[in-house]
């Protein structure tokens, strides 16, 4: 099980480095930290990934860090939910964002599926 907490609204300058030292400082205790870059620029986007070893560590990190004050804003800390479209721990596929929906082409429903569709349409109108 993942006990993986996103720690965002970090400034650009903040490393994974940084990361550690300060949960080192407050003896919190973290698996692997990951400071999500730009791949063009590789500049931070202002959000890192913390693997915790455990839930009440993942915890612990959560309550020191959501809405501390750095550099006049207020980190967020919170578990770090699943990339959409991504398959999840229990094995089920999310479901595309909608602006990667819209990019699907669209097929058009052959002439027997929209029969039985309309049919089927016709036939719950009238029960309805």
């Amino acid at each position: 099980m993942s006990f993986t907490v996103f720690l965002g609204n970090l400034p650009t300058w903040v490393t994974a480095d940084d990361i550690k030292g300060w949960l080192t400082a407050e003896d919190l205790v973290a698996d692997s930290i990951k400071v999500i870059r730009n791949h063009e620029t590789q500049e931070s986007k202002g959000f890192a990934f913390v693997e915790a070893p455990t839930a009440e560590e993942m915890q612990s990190i959560i309550r020191r860090f959501d809405r501390a004050p750095l550099e006049g804003k207020l980190l967020r800390a919170n578990p770090a939910q699943p990339a959409k479209g991504k398959i999840t721990v229990t094995g089920t596929v999310m479901a595309p964002a909608p602006d990667q929906q819209r990019h699907r082409r669209q097929r058009k429903p052959k002439e027997k599926e929209t029969a039985v569709r309309s049919a089927f349409a016709t036939e719950l109108a009238k029960a309805l």
